[in-house]
């Protein structure tokens, strides 16, 4: 459990009006130091149906070295779920900045799992200078030349399938309830960790208890909708992107397809891009924490 050691501050914390659960660590040697001594923070960015308790195991272990955010982005977890708004990349790349900027103000180091990853790349090319450095695990998103493939059988049956998707509010709600019973929960979960030992109880009711929340189907239908907002692809991202990058992958991810995903990241990504390939499945931060927090200590110590 990290709440014994986390600050559950900047609970007021606001974007766009809607409040956003944060966390924050800061070690007890830079309370005394300038920030020019305390190296860069950093900041921990979740994928979708998760939240900041998804980082449960990385967490006190960065937060012993460097100061360390994690955030809900808005439509999880314990941030607002409002009607309205347009869930995915741009909003979420926005909502990044925006804490970078009011609640850390110095060079940060983003670090994003699946959807997360897209944010934290979206909100890196943003910062320019403000990113102190990239991390993305198993990142979701696509490349310019996926678009290109939009006619054939297999692009009009997913076109098909969602245009019913989108007009049957029954079916989007049986798919949604499905979804957030615990035994799917866990189910599914299964399925992503070659390691389940840290599929337990506490995970499983930290992604369900968010998905009782008002709001919480509508987020849902919008971050489905395909007429939604994509944000960028993602070599234009890359291209954008002035800091160091860092990919770590678990690459025996079933979602993914992660050997195939890295040779196209291999395309598009800068020439200094460090890779670390580990053993696991969609979710490494969780699936084998020791591994990625000390990759990620290491590239980071690399950079200084």
């Amino acid at each position: 459990m990290v709440s014994s050691v986390v600050e559950k501050n900047l609970s007021d914390w606001k974007f766009l009006g809607h409040s956003v659960h944060c966390l924050r660590i800061i070690p007890d040697s830079h309370k005394s130091e300038k920030n020019k001594n305390k190296g860069p923070a950093i900041l921990l960015i979740h994928g979708f149906g998760a939240s900041t308790t998804h980082w449960r195991h990385n967490l006190p272990v960065l937060g012993k070295h460097y100061e360390v955010h994690a955030l809900d982005l808005l439509g999880f977890g314990n941030s607002s779920k409002p009607g309205g708004l347009a869930y995915g990349g741009p909003l979420w790349k926005d909502q990044i900045v925006a804490y970078v900027q009011e609640n850390i103000g110095r060079p940060t180091i983003l670090v994003g799992n699946s959807l997360g990853g897209y944010a934290a790349l979206a909100s890196g090319a943003a910062l320019g200078d403000e990113a102190a450095g990239v991390v993305l695990l198993n990142a979701a998103g696509y490349f310019s030349e996926d678009k290109k493939t939009t006619k054939g059988f297999w692009a009009t049956a997913r076109k098909t399938v969602a245009g019913i998707f989108l007009k049957n509010v029954l079916l989007q709600r049986i798919i949604f309830e499905n979804l957030r019973q615990p035994s799917t929960i866990k189910r599914t979960l299964n399925q992503v960790y070659i390691d389940t030992s840290n599929v337990d109880d506490e995970l499983v009711e930290a992604i369900r208890k968010p998905s009782l929340d008002s709001g919480a189907f509508n987020v849902f239908k919008s971050v489905f909708d395909p007429a939604g907002p994509q944000g960028r692809p993602l070599d234009e991202l890359f291209a954008q992107l002035k800091s160091p990058l860092l990919l770590l992958w678990g690459n025996r991810d079933p979602w993914m397809n992660a050997p195939g995903k890295r040779a196209t990241y291999k395309k598009h990504t800068p020439q200094n891009t460090k890779e670390v390939v580990l053993d696991a499945g969609h979710c490494p931060h969780d699936e084998v924490p020791d591994q990625v927090n000390s990759a990620l200590l290491e590239w980071i110590n690399e950079l200084q």
